[in-house]
């Protein structure tokens, strides 16, 4: 899946960087092809539909569009801001996820000392980090961030607020938004957050 990030108008849904089943059984295909193909397209509709009237808006990539917001037309901010979110934390989203079956879900080398300094174990972070997705009232995000003085960190964000509003690195991003694991889980966000650590793909520095 390509980063969106430094993407420009028009804005186009890439392509799921694993099979639809491949997340089975923690994530259902079905749950993946509604999130991904719609949920995530209509996110991208919205946000190109806002650009579409603004020539000058479409010469700036996502993450500028995303950090410029006192500068965005007052008629579309909120839409730019919203659904640019949207793209912008989906993308990172199905990029930090992988099939259970790949060796990328346990921290290692220098990342891995680093959350045990940060957080004493890397099962301290997972509690941590959990704790923080099922607070999260509404939809929203938990995030695991690097921030601007280079600290690891764990965060929520609200609707579609991304971690470039606060300059911050995002490192591991959960949606808890209802519609990420609602068909599956139904109202239990708590499975749905404890089962997601065999699909999160750990950060390799």
């Amino acid at each position: 899946m390509q980063n969106m990030q430094d993407m420009k108008y028009p804005f186009t849904l890439p392509a799921l960087p694993y099979a639809y089943d491949a997340l089975e059984p923690y994530i259902d295909t079905e749950t993946m092809h509604y999130h991904h193909d719609k949920h995530f397209q209509t996110y991208i509709n919205n946000l190109n539909d806002a650009l579409k009237m603004y020539p000058r808006l479409q010469n700036m990539t996502l993450r500028q569009l995303l950090c410029s917001r006192l500068k965005l037309p007052a008629d579309v901010r909120d839409k730019i801001m919203n659904n640019g979110g949207g793209v912008f934390n989906h993308n990172l989203f199905f990029q930090g996820l992988a099939p259970a079956s790949e060796p990328v879900h346990t921290p290692q080398g220098a990342f891995a000392r680093e959350v045990d300094r940060t957080f004493g174990s890397f099962a301290a972070l997972k509690d941590a980090f959990n704790e923080q997705a099922l607070a999260v009232f509404g939809s929203g995000w938990s995030a695991l961030i690097r921030d601007k003085l280079g600290r690891l960190r764990i965060v929520q964000l609200k609707n579609q607020e991304t971690t470039l509003m606060y300059g911050t690195q995002p490192l591991l991003l959960l949606d808890v938004w209802e519609h990420a694991y609602y068909l599956k889980y139904k109202n239990d966000r708590k499975d749905y957050v404890e089962n997601a650590w065999n699909l999160l793909v750990m950060p390799q520095a």
